[in-house]
């Protein structure tokens, strides 16, 4: 099986050899004059720069010029880019949902700016703001090819305002050629924008990108040509230290907690493509909590990370394997661990050193270690934590990468297991894009190396997109084999073997209030190979999607499934309840609809309801969330996702309830204050967190955290904390 997946690879490769479908270009003069940043373009080296407009539309059509066009000039000096920018408008009425840092860019005004400093159409900077000046800065990698590549935990600094007129605003960009990384004595760059323009209802780019692409894919850029080489980038070392207060107790176990942690991160610069990142006690309180998720699965769920120490360069190290079903490496594995009981505890973390980036144009480097703590009256071992990765540009925008993940303890405890002193990944990635997006794919293989296992310890798999404007077509398949194991990894479900064949057809209407709209379907089957290769389960998706010019979105969805339990199974989670048994097949067909209302309204929401057929019962499903604007100062979410299960007897019937309220309070750009309310009664919880932040320096802060938790039944306390924190970052 191996060798078919390498030899498919093999075949592929000539189709990475599509040319790129622009070849536009933006002169970058040199200055040495210094620049005040205000947002007036008013400064007379910006009469020297070249202006370069000409935006085309990507939504409604993307087959035409935009209606309100942006002009864009660039300047740069030894230490420096100056961006200057107009965006012609049809008024002053803006969207924007707060004046917080890091919007999300639908259903608002605003324009990014996505620059590929290498030049290898895989990972790009993009800075962002809109028309009050508020900014937000993201990592782009994967070619922008999905929303997993889409990174805006990352931070810089960087500086930008804007003025607003009337028919138009400006935006006055200073971004430190530090925040970047390229290669010394580069003179190109590859640059594309984007911009939302809610009042003509258009989004326009500055290289034609078609619809049936992300507006942020860098298969589809520009060329930004210096006026003279860049310089070795000098970037001064960051110390980034922390103070944090806790005062917390659990009711549950009738403990107290009050601590005073210090410790924090270093960034230091190695060359103009290499960053080293260090971290010292480093603290991951719950500044920020997680999502709750309804789970009804077997498995279990993966959650994004946000720790900061583990951002930059992600993509090298959390990219491997598939992004549902299997994933070598997933970062938020390190620092949380398993006690004696089973239950799900912090682990913390010593210390540990990053070292990520470019070597030269065609390889990237990236090599991880942490050291956790050992924590006895757990019966927690404390581990090093290693992830070496490496990857190897191959023809236009395709890459070969290889990965070793070692987690290992060094001491000797009475408590652990001989075969849980290690654990092991080694494997390979061919990631395939071709110049112009048209053909995307991943081919990967993957063993595991523990203690007393010797056979079915592998994963591979193969994923193949053919993406055009009319049809897309996909073809993906993977194994994972019993003994396979990754204890740094994410495996929700192993010895398996899943194939998933999809095909959608899209049609552009020319008249009417559609946009666009389409058929899709998408099976899923999965074997079981050590069940003499018995189908286990299958899923069967079929689907209308429709998107409108008023940009309110429609959807309609069938699914037909199959599940052979295994082993017993309540999917309501019932304490001490009757599972359905084991060694039981179970067909069960359902539907729903979901819509998606205009986000530029001041009121906006999605619903989605759904009901059928469920193992051998019922789920009625009502899924959704409402948005409240009342901009720039308050932006009120209610999300809420209900499931009403009905099994036969002797099996649990249940209401899942999961409701999160949350109000956002902007008193400025410096000033922000939310609450998260989450309530879960498959969880058993009713959760408070009430945030104020005070970015009093730039990527410096100041948190007052508020966490309370209770019992949904009773209402009793469960746990309950407050934080003050502060970290500051110094250059030196």
């Amino acid at each position: 099986m191996t060798k078919l997946y390498f030899a498919l690879a093999a075949l592929l490769v000539p189709l990475t050899f599509y040319a790129q479908t622009s070849s536009k270009d933006i002169n970058v003069k040199f200055t040495e004059i210094p620049f005040k940043i205000d947002g007036i373009l008013d400064e007379p080296q910006w009469n020297s720069a070249e202006t370069t407009d000409s935006f085309y539309q990507f939504f409604p059509v993307d087959t035409i010029q935009a209606v309100k066009q942006t002009e864009i000039r660039m300047l740069y000096s030894g230490t420096t880019l100056y961006i200057g920018i107009k965006l012609f408008s049809d008024g002053d009425d803006y969207v924007t949902p707060s004046l917080k840092r890091d919007y999300g860019a639908g259903g608002n005004d605003n324009i990014s700016l996505m620059f590929d400093t290498f030049n290898d159409g895989t990972n790009a900077f993009l800075f962002g703001i809109n028309p009050f000046g508020v900014r937000r800065e993201a990592l782009i990698s994967g070619g922008g090819q999905g929303t997993s590549g889409f990174t805006m935990s990352w931070d810089v600094k960087w500086q930008g305002e804007t003025k607003l007129y009337e028919g138009y605003y400006t935006c006055e960009i200073a971004i430190p050629l530090t925040s970047f990384k390229f290669k010394q004595g580069e003179q190109k760059w590859r640059f594309n924008s984007y911009r939302f323009d809610m009042q003509t209802n258009e989004q326009s780019t500055w290289v034609r990108i078609p619809q049936n692409q992300r507006i942020y894919n860098l298969a589809f850029m520009g060329d930004m040509i210096f006026e003279r080489p860049l310089g070795k980038s000098r970037t001064p070392m960051a110390l980034i230290p922390y103070v944090n207060g806790i005062v917390a107790k659990d009711y549950e176990k009738q403990t107290e907690q009050n601590n005073l942690k210090i410790g924090g991160d270093a960034k230091v610069s190695i060359g103009n493509g290499m960053n080293l990142d260090i971290t010292v006690n480093p603290d991951f309180s719950n500044v920020e909590v997680d999502n709750v998720i309804t789970n009804l699965t077997r498995f279990e769920v993966s959650l994004p990370e946000k720790r900061q120490f583990f951002i930059d360069n992600s993509d090298l190290f959390g990219s491997f394997g598939t992004e549902g079903d299997y994933n070598p490496f997933f970062s938020r594995r390190i620092g949380i661990a398993q006690n004696a009981q089973g239950e799900t505890i912090e682990n913390g973390i010593v210390g540990g050193v990053r070292l990520s980036g470019k070597l030269n144009e065609n390889w990237r480097l990236g090599l991880m270690n942490l050291q956790t703590e050992k924590d006895e009256s757990n019966e927690i071992a404390s581990n090093n934590n290693t992830v070496l990765a490496l990857q190897k540009k191959m023809f236009s925008r395709s890459n070969l990468s290889f990965i070793f993940v070692n987690r290992q303890t060094f001491e000797d405890y009475d408590f652990l297991n001989e075969a849980d002193r290690y654990n092991r990944v080694v494997g390979l990635d061919y990631n395939l894009a071709s110049a112009d997006n048209t053909w995307t794919g991943k081919f990967f293989y993957h063993k595991s190396f523990s203690h007393g296992v010797e056979n079915r310890d592998a994963a591979g798999g193969i994923n193949l997109k053919y993406n055009s404007r009319y049809l897309n077509l996909g073809l993906s398949g993977n194994f994972i084999g019993n003994n396979f194991r990754s204890d740094l990894g994410f495996v929700p479900r192993k010895d398996i073997l899943l194939f998933n064949p999809s095909a959608e057809v899209i049609f552009y209407p020319k008249k009417g209030n559609l946009n666009s709209h389409g058929f899709i379907a998408r099976p899923e089957f999965v074997w079981r190979p050590t069940l003499d290769y018995q189908n286990t389960d299958y899923f069967i998706y079929t689907g209308w999607q429709a998107q409108f010019k008023s940009q309110e979105e429609l959807s309609l969805r069938l699914f037909n499934r199959y599940t052979y339990l295994t082993a017993s199974f309540d999917p309501t989670r019932t304490k001490n309840g009757t599972e359905l048994p084991g060694g039981t097949g179970y067909y069960y067909t359902s539907g729903e609809v979901e819509f998606a209302s205009d986000r530029r309204k001041v009121f906006s929401y999605t619903l989605e309801p759904g009901y059928g057929e469920f193992f051998n019962g019922s789920r009625l499903v009502l899924e959704g969330e409402m948005n409240l604007r009342v901009q720039p100062k308050m932006n009120f979410s209610l999300g809420f996702n209900y499931n009403n299960i009905t099994l036969p007897e002797p099996y649990e019937s249940g209401e899942i309830w999961l409701v999160s309220p949350k109000i956002e309070l902007t008193f400025n750009k410096s000033v922000f204050w939310s609450t998260l309310v989450q309530y879960s009664n498959q969880l058993d919880n009713l959760g408070f967190n009430s945030r104020l932040q005070w970015r009093f320096a730039p990527l410096s802060d100041l948190f007052l955290v508020y966490n309370d938790n209770y019992f949904v039944n009773s209402f009793m306390p469960r746990s309950r904390s407050i934080n003050l924190k502060l970290t500051y970052w110094l250059n030196i």
